[in-house]
């Protein structure tokens, strides 16, 4: 869906809706007013198996597109090989991580006409990038890269050299994206602020960051693609998505969980973008059906106790399985045989 017509303002207010910081939001503003149709990347490195949680900035970057943006997917490979995936799997990975990712924008009804797909091998290893990350080596210390990759890469008491070069890709890419603008979850920040620190030290501009804060997994922690009781997997059939749903932690009267995080940044934004309600069908002897407009009237009821965690699990899981149903899940467990033997 493209958005025409939005002022600079309401191209601004769409852009940070549900994001948890823009760094800075002066230099983005400057941005939309000077230029009808930047560049935004977002990069996800080929490792584990995407999500449901990958519903969340997919669903953002369609924000993007309806604010006049050319959208970017960055498909790493060669940081997956950085952080820990076979070598011999990249090929493998990529294919399955382009039609998932493909299937999720498919499923959202985001115009893929507008959104390009990069391989990162393919400019990856080409003399010019070598040169700057050599540069950037030269400019950063070993506790400078560490640092700044803390939360991305597997740490380890013997980590790596893989995992120092990470940071400097990823501030190099964006550069080589000719991207305005880097989007990415919060727990990448540090690697955001070594790019705004370190491309003008080599002659290259700094890009404008914004992050969205990371949901938590069905039991109480980020949504992990290695982690099969945290997460939702795009090929689960209804049972197992019901089952997984009915054991998630979501303590009567306390909103913070992963239920009530994907409803507030995924589930409540689709429903109130189309002007749809979420109902909550319940057992007429608790009382009747409740029907919400918006998240925060879901949230204070379930505050307030006045909506239990069981009939709210259920109709989450009712809006998860109607979102998957347009998963092609033959397709995705096919390329995940070759990519994860």
């Amino acid at each position: 869906m493209n958005d025409k017509g939005l002022t600079t303002e309401q191209r601004f207010e769409l852009i940070k809706r549900n994001t948890q910081e823009i760094v800075q939001e002066e230099e983005l503003k400057k941005l939309l007013k000077e230029k009808k149709n930047p560049v935004v990347y977002w990069g996800t490195a080929v490792t584990g198996k995407p999500s449901l949680a990958y519903f969340f900035p997919l669903l953002k970057l369609d924000d993007f597109l309806r604010a006049g943006f050319k959208v970017k997917v960055l498909l790493a490979d060669l940081h997956g090989a950085l952080d820990g995936t076979p070598w011999i799997d990249l090929e493998n990975r990529y294919d399955y991580y382009k039609e998932a990712i493909k299937q999720i924008f498919l499923a959202l009804n985001a115009d893929l006409t507008k959104i390009e797909f990069v391989r990162g091998s393919e400019f990856q290893l080409k003399p010019e990038y070598s040169y700057d990350v050599l540069q950037l080596a030269s400019l950063n210390s070993i506790r400078d890269c560490t640092k700044a990759s803390a939360e991305v890469i597997k740490s380890s008491d013997n980590p790596k050299l893989g995992g120092l070069i990470y940071p400097i890709m990823q501030a190099l890419d964006e550069q080589y994206l000719d991207a305005d603008v880097q989007f990415g979850g919060v727990d990448q920040r540090k690697i955001l602020m070594f790019a705004r620190e370190n491309l003008p030290k080599i002659g290259w501009t700094r890009r404008i960051e914004i992050m969205n804060p990371m949901i938590p997994g069905l039991i109480g922690k980020k949504m992990s693609s290695t982690d099969a009781k945290s997460k939702i997997d795009l090929t689960d059939n209804g049972n197992i998505i019901k089952d997984k749903i009915k054991k998630a932690e979501c303590v009567e009267g306390d909103p913070d969980n992963g239920i009530m995080a994907f409803l507030k940044y995924v589930i409540m934004v689709i429903k109130e973008d189309s002007k749809k309600k979420f109902i909550v069908k319940r057992d007429k002897k608790y009382g009747k059906d409740l029907e919400y407009s918006n998240y925060y009237q879901i949230e204070r009821d379930f505050v307030k106790k006045e909506l239990h965690p069981m009939d709210l699990k259920n109709a989450v899981a009712e809006e998860i399985i109607s979102l998957l149903s347009k998963i092609d899940k033959k397709k995705l467990d096919s390329l995940a045989l070759k990519a994860y033997k």
